[in-house]
């Protein structure tokens, strides 16, 4: 697959795959490492090493206000941006689509589905404490109700795809080789 330059959409459950996903873009050469636009990272960067134990509403709108300007930023500049955060909810899409709206960016959604027993052990195997099996679970359930190919369609992608994972047999590397980028 080919994707547009314009505004990427990940879409998916914690420990679907996202981060390792993008990480495997940018190793092979497929994306700039500023490209991608990180909540998890942006928490780091403004609260430490421990910023997966920062949560509150203030810290988490600080989060996103600047997720979004980086997002503007590479938008206004005709520059690829990854949106790499959870973005299962049709909320947090609109903000986004809205942002690409602004620069007439196409949308491109790329969902990350896999079964919740991947979900979990892949969780597990993150050792990350900021994510219990819970919030997994949820995540997980509001996606499948939510951000099916028709529903993301209908809040405005131009394109939508599903990146395989471990669950598929899929690691991030084969994964990441299906996809290219257009810079323009």
């Amino acid at each position: 697959m080919v994707i547009p330059a314009g505004l990427v959409v990940l879409v998916g459950p914690p420990a679907s795959g996202k981060t390792a996903f993008v990480r495997e873009l940018v190793a092979q050469g497929k994306l700039a490492p500023e490209a991608v636009v990180s909540s998890d990272e942006i928490r780091a960067e403004f609260f430490g090493v421990e910023a997966a134990d920062v949560a509150s509403d203030r810290a988490d709108a600080r989060v996103f206000d600047e997720r979004d300007r980086r997002i503007t930023v590479r938008l206004a500049g005709g520059r690829i941006a990854v949106a790499e955060s959870t973005n299962v909810t049709s909320q947090a899409r609109a903000r986004l689509a809205a942002i690409a709206a602004r620069f007439g960016a196409p949308v491109t959604v790329l969902r990350f589905p896999q079964d919740e027993a991947d979900l979990l052990r892949q969780n597990e195997e993150r050792g990350r404490g900021d994510v219990s099996a819970a919030d997994v679970r949820a995540y997980a359930a509001t996606m499948t109700r939510g951000a099916h190919g028709a529903q993301l369609r209908a809040e405005g992608a131009a394109f939508v795809y599903d990146v395989p994972g471990r669950g598929q047999g899929v690691t991030p590397t084969e994964a990441a080789r299906r996809f290219a980028f257009s810079t323009s």
